[in-house]
């Protein structure tokens, strides 16, 4: 029996990839990496330490890969402060539904603690999640299942008495290798013949999510 519903953050309630794939961009630009953006799409659902290696992987052992994420984040921090964050598409009633139908709500983002609360609490939706597992806990992001099995831990549930909800592929797999069933609704990347067979529902919006959980 499913008792509860873990949300990824990036993507799927708050539309920050978008913001993220142009910062990696400009910060591309600037230091002449015409593929930055590409880059971004493989540390989708990455915490900062798998983000590093990915990047010295990729540029080489010698890339200066904090300062340029550190621009990243300067780019992305002047676009939250002049335009904000918008919600995902039926975000609030989806959450909102989800409470009401009795499924307990739990939060596992990539992203640093302290970001993903003040995010949170500027899009008004912070107090709808009963537990939040961050990045900068787990030594391991997605698509290591770390931060899921942390999750489902401060709920006191097993992974098959939880469901994720994820965007990206690293955090469809994270949650499978978690023993969850995923929903994905793509974002930033549609799903692959890979991500297909390890989703176990893939929906456009968060807008059926209710109703398909509660018929279960």
């Amino acid at each position: 029996m499913i008792k509860a519903v873990i949300f990824d953050m990036d993507g799927v309630l708050l539309d920050t990839e978008s913001v993220c794939f142009e910062c990696w961009k400009r910060a591309g630009q600037e230091r002449g990496i015409p593929d930055a953006d590409q880059a971004y799409r493989l540390c989708i659902g990455s915490n900062t330490n798998d983000t590093m290696e990915i990047l010295r992987n990729r540029y080489g052992a010698d890339f200066d890969a904090p300062a340029f994420y550190a621009r990243t984040g300067e780019l992305f921090h002047i676009i939250e402060a002049e335009k904000g964050l918008a919600l995902m598409p039926y975000v609030v009633e989806c959450l909102q539904g989800l409470k009401k139908a009795g499924f307990r709500l739990s939060l596992a983002s990539s992203t640093r603690t302290p970001t993903v609360h003040r995010q949170l609490t500027a899009a008004g939706i912070f107090d709808f999640f009963e537990s939040i597992v961050c990045g900068d806990t787990v030594l391991h992001s997605k698509p290591a299942p770390d931060i899921y099995l942390k999750a489902c831990e401060s709920l006191g549930l097993s992974p098959a008495g939880c469901i994720a909800v994820e965007d990206s592929p690293n955090g469809v797999r994270a949650a499978t290798a978690a023993g969850m069933r995923c929903v994905m609704v793509p974002d930033q990347i549609q799903p692959s013949e890979e991500i297909r067979a390890l989703a176990w529902n893939i929906i456009p919006s968060l807008q059926p999510l209710c109703k398909l959980l509660t018929s279960l």
